[in-house]
């Protein structure tokens, strides 16, 4: 059995902020070393790289991290599509990240049945040891 430190995770952000992206990819790779972080700045990018991914047969990421407030396509848009395509294939968690503190999004996140959590961002620490530790148990 692999333990925290040497299981490699594979995490997705999803957020049009750098500065966001940049964090969140720093405060996984603090938490561990091991993990694999694809960022992606554009949600109609990410769901049609996940589109492809399991067209391929290839493994989909483990964690979805996902802003909600986005150009182009928001969160929920991807959402909506992602559920399509996560019936396809095994269970890649998504967590929703949002700058706003909406009692709207966060009821609708929580009731949502491809999110499995809603938090502020920047991310935190105690958030990703929620998150990451979580999936690995």
């Amino acid at each position: 059995m692999k333990s925290v430190v040497d299981c490699e995770l594979v995490v997705w952000v999803v957020d049009d902020d750098l500065v966001s992206l940049y964090a969140a990819q720093y405060g996984i790779q603090q938490w561990n070393t091991s993990c694999k972080v694809i960022d992606f700045d554009c949600a109609a990018t990410a769901l049609r790289i996940f589109a492809d991914i399991l067209e391929e047969g290839a493994q989909p990421p483990d964690i979805i991290l996902l802003d909600l407030v986005m150009p182009r396509m928001n969160g929920w848009e991807f959402l909506a599509q992602f559920e399509a395509l996560q019936s396809k294939c095994k269970k890649t968690d998504v967590y929703v990240l949002s700058a706003f503190s909406n009692s709207k999004d966060r009821l609708k996140a929580q009731e949502h049945i491809s999110v499995k959590g809603y938090f502020d961002k920047p991310i935190s620490k105690m958030a990703l040891d929620e998150i990451l530790v979580t999936r690995n148990n």
